[in-house]
């Protein structure tokens, strides 16, 4: 569709440059209300480069509940040690090299487990202090002031999952060390070179909440680093073209890429190997972009170094059309009633590609 979209541009350029005459660009108030067609023209100069110096995108805040530190409540499928001081016939056997990270008393379906003397202990739901307690009272009739530890020796029961684009997908576990968002991916081996962090989901009880994760990790917005819960499915979306499109009398015409890194006019210029030296009007590079449903045009004049140092500072936007027109140029009017239909079925075209 694009090559389309390109190659019907480069076709009314070439019919453009058949007329006579040079253009006038109508970037007054007044000059722009006899205009033909409904557009916003805006000549880049020093005293409004500013302006449009930044992504207009900028970093969304987490809606994300904040997690909070709790203590660890167990659940059916972790392992317990029990530790009864001075009572060595009350702990099971150690496993390889002394130790109990693989043996230990392991919590059922029903969220009990069984212990000498006292038989049933309900675990689940508890903390190990909870249990601690329940199982040196209950120890005390048999044993004068039982000395009891409680530990988790294995986290089984609780779990968050990392999938999507990350390098290595992986269900985690959840234990005493909070697991926040970031921990998560990188313990699934980080993102992959495909992942777009500002769309990062986490499905939690039943909601989907985005998570723009390049807000943390570019600007240092701790919420959009929350705390996991158990439960907690996060996934990492493929990222989406987000591209400006290079047309006109360019060295080599193309869409570039802006969804890694901010892009500037003069940068994408550059990289597509300038304007054409032989057959571009310096005067008539041209970034069409849609604003609140308008159609806004941004004039840079590159005739002169003040011009390319202007372009450093224009940041370029998804869907901007880039356009250097010919020399000699037909007048405006007859210009942008040619160019205008097609500019925006390029940018209908990147609107439903996302």
């Amino acid at each position: 569709m694009f090559l389309r979209l390109i190659a019907s541009l480069l076709l009314l350029v070439s019919v453009s440059a058949c007329a006579s005459g040079f253009v006038k660009f109508p970037v007054t108030e007044e000059q722009q209300k006899q205009q033909k067609e409904d557009v916003t023209i805006i000549r880049l100069t020093p005293s409004n480069i500013d302006s449009f110096s930044k992504p207009a995108r900028g970093y969304a805040s987490s809606a994300l509940p904040a997690g909070r530190v709790s203590d660890y409540h167990i659940g059916s499928g972790d392992l317990l040690n029990v530790i009864v001081f001075d009572h060595p016939e009350l702990m099971l056997p150690s496993g390889p090299g002394g130790a109990y990270t693989d043996t230990g008393y392991s919590v059922q379906s029903d969220g009990t487990f069984n212990f000498p003397f006292i038989g049933q202990v309900n675990a689940r739901g508890r903390s190990t202090e909870a249990v601690r307690a329940d199982i040196a009272k209950r120890l005390a009739e048999f044993i004068p002031s039982p000395q009891v530890e409680v530990r988790v020796a294995a986290y089984n029961s609780q779990r968050v999952v990392v999938a999507g684009e990350v390098k290595s997908p992986t269900s985690l576990p959840i234990s005493l060390v909070p697991v926040t968002l970031i921990t998560a991916i990188n313990a699934a081996g980080g993102l992959s070179e495909a992942a777009d962090t500002r769309e990062v989901s986490v499905q939690r009880a039943g909601r989907v909440y985005k998570i723009d994760l390049a807000g943390f990790l570019n600007a240092g917005m701790e919420q959009n680093n929350p705390v996991l819960r158990p439960g907690d499915v996060v996934t990492v979306p493929r990222r989406r073209a987000q591209e400006a499109y290079l047309l006109g009398q360019i060295q080599k015409p193309a869409a570039v890429d802006l969804s890694q890194e901010p892009v500037t006019l003069t940068q994408a210029l550059t990289r597509q190997g300038g304007l054409s030296e032989e057959r571009a009007d310096a005067r008539g590079v041209f970034v069409f972009r849609t604003i609140s449903g308008r159609m806004t045009v941004f004039q840079l004049e590159t005739s002169s170094p003040t011009g390319l140092l202007l372009g450093t500072r224009f940041v370029l936007e998804p869907a901007d059309v880039v356009y250097v027109l010919r020399s000699p140029l037909s007048r405006w009017n007859d210009t942008i009633s040619k160019l205008l239909p097609t500019v925006s079925a390029a940018q209908a075209a990147q609107s439903i590609a996302n």
